[in-house]
């Protein structure tokens, strides 16, 4: 349990640390038993300058992507690219309750942007609901029907984006951490 006056980024590495998928963990899955013997591979698990932009931005692919077995599928996705396969799987929280609804009408806006759609807002429906429930309903529907593809070239259009800049973000985030330990080694090598 972390301390009471720890700093905001002590209590996210703790909450990471308690949460980061273990070998163990992984190696139970009955999604990924089939695979097991490479998930354990140890280059996947260790933390390199390689392996984790390539995790994060596998995660939030798969965290984007896929609603449901997140975790597995970025395991899946780790293993042909020889990602950090803990990276990638906590990488996946990016997409959460709170999330995904923003994300999501993003996803919309920059797809109907794209396609240059005129669709009506996504209040009309709404406005409908006085004439009953299954008038709202229905028409809801066919409202989402008719923005699919506003959604789905936005969602994949916000995906490549996001894990392109996670990659290049986890990647300068990297070479910044590896300068600064090598300034206090030659700081403590000064003294």
């Amino acid at each position: 349990m972390p301390a009471a006056g720890a700093s905001v980024w002590q209590r996210l590495a703790a909450w990471g640390h308690r949460n980061l998928p273990t070998r163990e963990s992984m190696e139970s899955s009955w999604l990924l038993r089939p695979v097991a013997h490479r998930v354990l591979d140890p280059g996947l698990w260790r933390f390199t300058r390689r392996s984790v932009p390539r995790g994060v931005a596998l995660g939030v692919i798969a965290g984007f992507l896929f609603p449901v077995a997140q975790i597995a599928v970025a395991a899946l996705f780790a293993l042909p690219f020889r990602a950090n396969v803990p990276v990638a799987a906590l990488t996946t929280f990016i997409t959460n309750p709170f999330t995904t609804p923003f994300l999501w009408y993003v996803a919309y806006r920059i797809g109907a942007w794209l396609l240059r759609s005129e669709a009506a807002t996504i209040a009309q429906p709404v406005t409908e609901a006085a004439t009953g429930w299954l008038h709202w309903l229905t028409s809801t529907f066919h409202w989402l029907w008719a923005q699919g593809p506003a959604f789905g070239l936005g969602l994949l259009t916000l995906t490549a984006l996001c894990a392109l800049a996670g990659y290049a973000a986890s990647a300068l985030g990297w070479r910044l951490w590896i300068a600064r330990k090598w300034r206090h080694r030659h700081a403590k090598s000064g003294d």
